[in-house]
């Protein structure tokens, strides 16, 4: 089928993850799927199944208390599906049946784990897939020790399992509900060391991407890291760090947020709420009741997002050290842009100017289109719209409030987030044509 296909890979990738959104919105339609019985209105399981599969995590239903088991494990598997990508799933039937992996079916593995070649594209898959199922693995039987004190074993083995899955997507569902209150998430184990560890350390891993992953299992052999893993490991240490000690100066004597709690788990929080906005979605402070200065920095944060082949969206990492880097370079009189003794081509300068500057329109339009059809404050909802296009998660209480349109907009922005704008923008344009000729070069001037 695909081999017939006049479909280009970005085209595939779209029609692929809204076909999967389509069906997870009819299962949860389902009365089997929530525990009142009755089906859920269409706008909501559309909601929730596009937030599902873009491993978002915001929900105009609680998702411990409205779904049964059943809903449950259909947003499970979205997640499953939405963070390792439909490709990748239907990469691991075809090794399960053992056909061979056609040309095409490569081209569209590169597209989705974003890679810039086809060269070892299966073997970057089956290292994905086995990194994948081991993190969550030994991430479910740490919270499964630890969550079985509160729960019991039985609850504590699903509701472990369950969130390993959904904070190693980046996904940021939770199904503490029931425990602490609808929509508080993590709240009441701010100062659980178990609990925080293991849910940065899953957030951290699935946000710097399968490439740096296996570039940094590979390292015992080849002694070295290649120029992507050095600068995504070194721009995610930087935000993490800076974004924790932002959120530690601004709150700490916040006695809503980080003043009621003792100077370990201050700092604790701090580095917990630097990590969820890239992008997760996982909160164990109320966000609402944060400084303005906090919540605004927090939307710089999930702007820039996670890291190229994540689970994760926003613009990426790369992106923005790009930025800052030819910032830098212009600053000082150079020419080049250069990292770790590398020199940035022209081209790759250029797509980052051209993927912020379609993420700032997004976001930008979104916000001005809401801010006229929810009558809430302008800074939730440009949280909001910023949490949808980076698959974040993090809400200030707006979307239960959301309007019919609000609610389709959001999904809206959560798909392209997911995806990514240059995707998008590649699917929907047509097909280029080789210029013929080239006009004379012009000088504006710049400042």
């Amino acid at each position: 089928m695909l081999k017939k296909s006049r479909f280009t890979p970005p085209q595939i990738l779209v029609l692929g993850f809204a076909l999967i959104i389509l069906i997870g919105s009819g299962l949860l339609m389902l009365p089997v799927s929530s525990t009142d019985g009755l089906p859920l209105p269409f706008i909501d399981a559309l909601f929730t199944a596009t937030s599902a599969t873009c491993v978002t995590g915001l929900v105009v239903v609680d998702t411990g208390t409205h779904f049964t088991t059943f809903g449950q494990m259909v947003i499970i598997s979205l997640i499953q599906i939405g963070g390792l990508g439909f490709m990748s799933m239907a990469t691991l039937f075809a090794f399960i049946l053992r056909k061979k992996i056609s040309l095409r079916e490569r081209l569209l593995l590169q597209e989705a784990l974003n890679q810039g070649s086809m060269e070892g594209i299966v073997r970057l898959f089956r290292k994905v897939l086995i990194y994948s199922l081991t993190i969550e693995g030994v991430a479910a039987v740490l919270f499964t020790a630890r969550w079985s004190v509160d729960l019991g074993f039985p609850k504590g083995l699903y509701y472990g399992i369950w969130h390993a899955v959904s904070f190693f997507n980046n996904a940021g569902f939770d199904l503490f509900g029931p425990i602490t209150g609808p929509f508080t998430s993590l709240t009441a184990y701010a100062g659980d060391f178990i609990t925080n560890a293991v849910t940065m350390a899953l957030i951290v891993l699935g946000g710097i991407g399968f490439i740096v992953m296996s570039d940094v299992m590979d390292y015992r052999k080849t002694k070295r890291l290649t120029l992507h893993s050095k600068v995504v490991l070194s721009a995610t240490s930087i935000l993490i760090v800076t974004g924790a000690l932002v959120i530690f100066i601004f709150e700490y004597s916040n006695s809503k947020t980080l003043g009621s709690l003792g100077f370990g788990d201050k700092i604790l929080a701090s580095f917990f709420q630097s990590v969820t906005p890239r992008t997760a979605g996982a909160n164990t402070l109320d966000l609402a009741s944060l400084r303005q200065a906090t919540q605004f920095f927090m939307i710089i944060l999930m702007f820039i997002g996670a890291s190229p082949g994540s689970t994760g969206g926003g613009i990426k990492t790369t992106t923005f050290t790009m930025l800052v880097g030819a910032i830098v370079a212009m600053v000082r009189g150079k020419e080049d842009i250069v990292f770790f003794r590398n020199r940035l081509g022209k081209e790759r300068i250029l797509k980052a100017i051209t993927l912020t500057m379609f993420a700032l329109f997004l976001v930008i339009f979104v916000t001005m289109l809401l801010s006229t059809t929810e009558d809430h404050e302008f800074l939730m909802i440009l949280y909001e719209v910023t949490s949808a296009f980076g698959t974040v998660g993090l809400t200030l209480g707006l979307t239960t409030k959301l309007t019919v349109f609000g609610k389709v907009m959001i999904a809206l922005t959560m798909f392209a987030g997911r995806l990514g704008p240059l995707t998008l923008a590649y699917a929907l344009q047509p097909k280029a044509e080789k210029e013929l000729y080239r006009y004379p070069e012009g000088k504006i001037t710049i400042g």
